[in-house]
């Protein structure tokens, strides 16, 4: 009963400090982070860390799926759809290394959330909301939904603005669950900015993920190429309604939670030092992805001329198996620690200095955020966040989450089809 109630506590604190506020014209959406892959006592939480590489592949095999079908072609460098991939209950079993621990509830929620409050229906409901700019539906629980019933959830009948539309929504996950519901259109509003006729879907089941934990739903904020709905995303929608005067929005993702926002119509200027050194978009899919990258380690470039989605809805950092293997044999005394996962281990003593180019400036991975965990404790080392994972997005992509993305102010035009990065105040 005293975890249930300092839960309730925590959620309502978080409630409380995620509300959105309008700052210089600009809608201010503070965030917050869920859970970590280190666990409290500095060791790297592999089972999760495992969990979160299976829901990343899955969620790029979807939106490869919407991209098929709603512009009748693959991606660049993809050739084929691959099967999900499945989550074993086994997967923290690593040659012996690791021993099998009971994972609590604040272990079992995921680490790709960002989240805030939005507002959907006539009157409105508020739910908590991953903000997620790797994907583009928007989605909440159904009055209807079955094991939701710690969530705020949909009610389409007590909208008076709401409008069921044809089709259903489906996603299907690691664990063999799915989300999946009816589609509605209705007023969707985050901060001050406002979008009728929002389309969405009311789930009426949910995965075991989203069940446990505390976050309600999902809005995605990448082009409207990658919705499973085949309609615009929230953003784009404000936008051509003329509820926001500039088509960009921004992030700011802190170790410290406290600091994290979404700006939404510009960029938060109070936030970040200098011009944002902008880089066209160069996929056609609906992905936030530039190109000419290279990855530099300790001032050296160790691979180079690959592109790269930068996704806040996923944790760490991925690459193509072989090109990350390049970047860890520049690192001194890294070594790989799970080959079939893609995890490499370095001297926690001595963390290398990766950086990331686009041309311009090199963008710098700070030494605690590379840094996943000690292997077991007093080992001496840790777990890098880049993984050698093919996510399905070809050889030449690369997939830069908020292991990078907390490392920078960044900001996300519509208008110049470019992703922008600044120096962090």
């Amino acid at each position: 009963m005293a975890v249930k109630a300092a839960l309730i506590m925590g959620l309502c604190a978080l409630l409380v400090s995620a509300t959105p506020y309008q700052d210089n014209g600009l809608i201010t959406i503070p965030l917050r982070k869920r859970a970590s892959l280190v666990k409290a006592d500095g060791t790297f939480h592999y089972e999760k860390a495992i969990q979160h590489n299976v829901k990343t592949i899955n969620k790029y095999i979807q939106l490869i799926t919407n991209v098929q079908r709603n512009t009748g072609r693959l991606p660049a460098n993809v050739t084929e759809i691959r099967p999900l991939a499945i989550y074993s209950t086994r997967a923290n079993e690593v040659s012996g290394k690791l021993k099998r621990q009971s994972v609590s509830l604040d272990g079992l929620e995921s680490d790709s959330e960002w989240a805030g409050l939005v507002a959907i229906g006539t009157p409105p409901t508020t739910f908590l909301i991953d903000f997620d700019t790797g994907s583009s539906d928007l989605w909440v629980p159904s009055s209807a939904c079955k094991g939701c019933q710690t969530k705020n959830r949909y009610n389409s009948a007590s909208s008076s603005t709401s409008e069921e539309k044809p089709g259903k929504f489906n996603i299907e996950y690691q664990d063999g669950s799915s989300s999946s519901g009816p589609i509605f259109t209705d007023t969707v509003a985050v901060g001050g900015i406002k979008a009728t006729g929002q389309y969405l879907a009311a789930v009426t089941t949910e995965s075991s993920e989203f069940e446990e934990g505390t976050i309600d739903g999902l809005m995605g904020m990448a082009f409207p190429a990658l919705s499973n709905l085949g309609q615009n995303p929230f953003f784009v929608t404000a936008f051509n309604q003329k509820h926001v005067s500039q088509n960009v929005f921004g992030f700011k993702l802190a170790v410290a939670t406290a600091e994290s926002e979404l700006h939404l119509g510009g960029t938060n200027t109070a936030l970040y030092e200098g011009a944002l050194e902008y880089h066209k978009v160069t996929s056609q899919e609906g992905f936030w992805q530039i190109g000419g990258a290279k990855a530099v380690v300790n001032g050296k470039t160790a691979v180079s001329g690959f592109q790269t989605v930068i996704d806040s809805g996923t944790t760490i950092m991925y690459g193509p198996s072989s090109a990350v293997k390049k970047v860890y044999a520049a690192i001194g005394g890294a070594k790989v620690f799970d080959v079939e996962n893609g995890y490499y281990s370095y001297p926690c003593a001595s963390p290398p200095k990766l950086a990331f180019s686009w041309g311009g400036k090199s963008w710098t991975v700070s030494a605690d955020n590379f840094n996943l965990g000690e292997t077991e404790e007093n080992s001496g080392r840790c777990i890098g966040a880049l993984a050698g994972q093919d996510v399905g997005l070809g050889d030449q992509v690369w997939l830069l989450g908020d292991s990078f993305m907390k490392n920078v102010y960044t900001a996300f035009s519509f208008e110049k089809n470019s992703v922008g990065f600044a120096v962090l105040k």
